[in-house]
This record gives C-alpha cells, sequence and structure tokens, in this order.
C-alpha cells in the first residue's frame, strides 16, 4: 500500500516557516514527506533538510518522494525528541525552521494490520515504532482498572472512562482482547445507547487514548518543545500543527512560557528572576484549516497551527 497522506495545511505551514533558499530546516515528523517536499522544492543545494521519522514505512516511503532532492536531504529513523542530538550528530548546531505535523498520518489509519482503526479488523497494535516492545494489547490487557479508566479519561477526555475500562476489564477476564473490532464492540457496549447516536464513533475517544499513552507522545511533545526552540537560529520558526485539544494547550503554554519566561510578583517593579525572553508567539490564535480544505480533507477539522519565532 502506497504512502497516501494528505499533508494537513500545506500552504499556511510553508508560508509560516518563511524558508530561505540557503537555509537549514528540519521536520520532526517527516511522514510521507508532503511538507517536505515543498520545503525542499524551496532550497538550493546549499540548503539543507534533515527529515525525522519513528516509523520504517514512512522513512520508506519519503526517502521514495524525495529522491530528487537527495542532495539536499538527510532522512534519520528517531523520534523528534531526540532532535538535538539528531542534528549535532550531523554538525548542525541551530537550524533555521524546524516542523511537527502530529498526531496519526491516514497511511497509518488506513493500514488495518497496523490497528490504529476501530473500523478495520486487526491485531491491537498502534505502535508508531515497531521496536518498542510494547503493543495497544500489553495496555488494554495488562493495566489495572484505575490505570485504564486513567488515560482514557485524560487522553481521550471520555466521561464514560470509568465504564469503558470496567467493561474492558470485564471481557479480558474471559480472554485476551486481541482486535480492534473486538475493542471497539467492548466500548461500544460501554456507552449509553442514547449517547452513541451523537458524537461520531464511540470508540474513537478510548483508541486515541490508548495511542497516546503507548506512543508516549503528550510526554515527547512536552519534554521537545524547549529543546526545538534552543535549536533555532535567530529570526528560525518553529511550526507545530496539532489535532486535538490536549496537545494544543501543551504547544500553546509552551510558546506563551517561552516568550514571557518571568516568574517574578506581578507587582514588582523590575524582573529579578533573570528570566530572558527566547522569542515572541507569532499565532496569538491558531491558524485553522480554509473552507477549501476542510472539503477536501476530512482529517484536517481538529488541525490548529500554531508559530513561535526565535529572538
Amino acid at each position: 500500500m502506497t504512502f497516501n497522506h494528505k499533508s494537513v495545511m500545506l500552504a499556511e505551514t510553508i508560508e509560516s516557516l518563511q524558508i530561505k533558499p540557503d537555509g537549514i530546516y528540519a521536520d520532526g515528523t517527516l511522514g510521507g514527506g508532503g511538507h517536505s517536499y515543498e520545503i525542499c522544492r524551496r532550497l538550493t543545494d546549499n540548503g539543507r533538510l534533515i527529515g525525522i521519522d519513528q516509523d520504517k514505512d514512512a522513512i520508506q516511503a519519503a526517502t521514495q518522494r524525495l529522491s530528487e532532492f537527495k542532495n539536499r536531504v538527510s532522512i534519520v529513523r528517531e523520534n523528534y525528541v531526540n532532535m538535538s542530538s539528531v542534528l549535532k550528530g550531523m554538525g548542525i548546531n541551530g537550524v533555521d525552521g524546524i516542523l511537527l505535523d502530529l498526531g496519526v498520518s491516514s497511511y497509518q489509519l488506513d493500514t488495518g494490520e497496523r490497528g490504529f482503526s476501530y473500523q478495520i479488523e486487526a491485531p491491537l497494535d498502534m505502535r508508531m515504532d515497531d521496536r518498542n516492545p510494547v503493543t495497544a494489547a500489553d495496555i488494554v490487557n495488562g493495566y489495572s482498572l484505575q490505570e485504564l479508566a486513567s488515560i482514557i479519561r485524560n487522553y481521550g477526555e471520555d466521561r464514560f472512562a470509568q465504564n469503558i475500562a470496567k467493561h474492558i476489564c470485564a471481557e479480558r477476564e474471559k480472554a485476551p482482547v486481541e482486535t480492534t473490532t473486538q475493542l471497539a464492540e467492548i466500548i461500544k457496549q460501554a456507552i449509553p445507547m442514547k449517547m452513541r447516536v451523537t458524537g461520531g464513533h464511540p470508540a474513537k475517544r478510548t483508541f486515541q487514548a490508548i495511542r497516546i499513552e503507548l506512543n508516549k507522545e503528550l510526554t515527547v511533545l512536552r519534554d521537545s518543545i524547549d529543546m526545538m526552540i534552543d535549536m533555532l537560529n535567530p529570526g528560525g520558526r518553529l511550526c507545530i500543527i496539532t489535532f486535538h485539544s490536549l496537545e494544543d494547550r501543551i504547544v500553546k503554554d509552551a510558546f506563551r512560557k517561552a516568550e514571557n519566561p518571568c516568574t517574578c510578583p506581578p507587582d514588582f517593579p523590575v524582573c529579578v528572576c533573570g528570566k530572558v525572553s527566547k522569542g515572541k508567539v507569532i499565532t496569538r490564535k491558531p491558524i485553522l484549516p480554509g473552507e477549501e480544505e476542510l472539503n477536501d480533507n476530512r482529517r484536517s477539522e481538529s488541525a490548529k497551527l500554531r508559530v513561535f519565532e526565535r529572538a
């Protein structure tokens, strides 16, 4: 299956990066290489793009897609949380722009055997990096009732978290829960009939929660933003596309803090904490997909783009 993934807010992201033809750029979530292709098109052979992804299918697809730019592209299979050491290992101490397009790709969702989709029968996998020894099945069958309820509540923002966790625990007592459709059916039974009519598929939030927990998505994001801002050259920009409120909140708060890190009480006449601003938030409100894109790509509807510029 080809790595099909429509790059969300492509034009807006490229515009926000303000690409210099001889600049150095890092794409921390390379995917199929859609955003990176447009970056590379705007670079000369003095420019450089470093593409990072932990998914081997993405690496393969992007290598093919970006092959015409091979003189200016380096592709690394790694998690973007390790971007600093990847770049420094290449002798790069600063970049002119960094891009993250978070969440799960269309390819990952549509490739049934990856186990990301609640609509396709497959083993409960959900690993973005198949070198991870833990799968979604380990979480579903191994976490305690309270641990399950907690991740479904916190990462899925599902008010029926406790009931869903109870249903999962009751079912796995009989036999391990092993497939996506099996889990989706258990979740469906845990949600009152009248609530199933609205708000999309009842399993959506729980699948999101398990995927986030398994791949440590929020922890990785939280641990990376300051490091990425520090990697930017003066005037360099960090562009992050998020797909749900949990990610967006982390990005918004981190950008705000990088712009105004002062911890002095508001009534202090002058700052004494000595914390210096790293730059400015370009997007007071997030950039959202336009109407045409929303009509063309349903998966873009929850996307938000935020941009930070290094001082």
